[in-house]
């Protein structure tokens, strides 16, 4: 089959599995408690496939996966990406390179082995650091009626020069460590080490201020390895935290801000799809504690609770979805500071034009698996997960960071705990 009837044959799958959909998205549906002891994890082997004719495929660096690659014709190459487990939220995190002995145009076809469903919009790369979208005409994604793309198709040119393909445009570890040791370099900023993950890597947190920890926040995020978005958004809103404005140095003098902006480094590193080096999605082990990541972050905050006196007044977890969401607490709870987490995030959107928050509050009155439910129910923090889109356009995410800081601070700084 030469490259043309190949893409006819492409056009053709799209044109008859296409099926789109208006209907708003509504988020997830109730919480599934699940057994949060280990289970077995299956790990890439780190290698380089021989896809013939003189192409091949990489996946020897941090982060993502690349399973295995067979070549189907002369321009057609079928990529597998596996999860580290099942069952299994089908979100599949890829990232490989590609370079050929000469220049060649072929297509990749994404497979999941029967168990996901393609998620991420490619990225390319020639130097694995600056990514961008792919060419909108070059991948063609045909959807299921439930809206669920079975399969992915991706044209692609190769040659001696390397060339990136990932889910998202940050692989690995690398830019989380980056990015903190940028906030260290505040004097006001202080790393703490908690503990180890399972893989016996470096569990921390970034303390933030200069206060006497009598009123706390806490934020975090990459419970799931995949969720670029939502780091970023958190991201945005610590440097917000962390700006010279007269708002933000008031507010460092009354308040400590603690940030663990990954939870899950095993699971980064490793390219999982959702769970930690247990096997287990870090964010239903909020009650049991099975898991090292869970169990040093609560063992942290109720010491802090019991050498300081204080309380938490604040927490945020920021996760990606499909769309932007926010998960909040029932309001008929009263924490803390009772309207909060209302406030800022009705606050912060009026900024943005055209922008309406899609906020789902729990309507349970009991606690849950969920790092927002320990957070409120244990500490009685205010708090909410903000779920950002996969495709929200990255200056967007920054605005939302920036303003929910900047709106938490307008209302925190005229409060006063003791």
């Amino acid at each position: 089959m030469n490259l043309r009837n190949s893409s006819l044959f492409i056009f053709a799958l799209a044109s008859i599995f296409s099926c789109k959909s208006t209907s708003q998205w509504e988020g997830q549906g109730p919480i599934q408690i699940i057994e949060t002891v280990d289970k077995p994890i299956s790990i890439q082997e780190k290698q380089t496939f021989d896809a013939g004719d003189g192409v091949f495929f990489s996946n020897e660096f941090n982060g993502a996966r690349l399973n295995r690659v067979d070549r189907l014709n002369d321009t057609l190459i079928q990529i597998t990406i596996l999860p580290e487990n099942e069952p299994i939220n089908p979100s599949p995190w890829y990232a490989f390179k590609i370079w050929s002995e000469k220049p060649e145009d072929f297509w990749i076809q994404f497979s999941y082995g029967g168990i996901g469903f393609h998620r991420y919009f490619p990225k390319s790369s020639l130097d694995g650091v600056n990514f961008s979208n792919v060419d909108s005409l070059d991948f063609f994604q045909p959807e299921s009626e439930e809206r669920r793309p079975e399969m992915a198709f991706l044209k692609v040119e190769s040659s001696l020069d390397t060339l990136w393909i990932a889910a998202q445009d940050k692989v690995g570890t690398d830019h989380v460590q980056d990015w903190k040791n940028k906030v260290l370099a505040h004097d006001f900023v202080e790393l703490i080490s908690i503990g180890e993950s399972k893989h016996g890597r470096p569990l921390e947190i970034l303390k933030i201020g200069n206060s006497d920890d009598k009123a706390m926040l806490m934020v975090i995020s990459m419970q799931h390895p995949p969720e670029l978005t939502g780091f970023l958004a958190m991201q945005a809103f610590i440097e917000g935290i962390c700006s010279d404005s007269p708002q933000a140095i008031k507010f460092r003098n009354k308040y400590n801000l603690y940030v663990m902006p990954q939870m899950n480094p095993d699971g980064v590193s490793n390219g999982h799809w959702r769970h930690n080096a247990g096997g287990i999605d870090l964010n239903r082990d909020w009650i049991n504690f099975n898991q090292p990541e869970t169990k040093a972050l609560a063992k942290f905050m109720e010491y802090k609770v019991q050498e300081t006196g204080g309380k938490f007044i604040f927490a945020a977890d920021f996760h990606s979805t499909w769309e932007d969401i926010f998960y909040t607490n029932n309001e008929e709870l009263e924490g803390n500071f009772p309207g909060l987490i209302p406030k800022i995030i009705k606050r912060s959107s009026k900024r943005i034009p055209d922008y309406i928050p899609n906020i789902r509050p729990n309507e349970g009155t009991q606690r849950s698996v969920t790092s927002n439910s320990y957070f409120f129910f244990v500490h009685q923090a205010e708090s909410m997960t903000f779920e950002v889109g996969d495709n929200t356009p990255r200056d967007i995410i920054r605005m939302k960071g920036d303003y929910l800081a900047d709106e938490l601070m307008k209302i925190l700084n005229k409060k006063t705990f003791r």
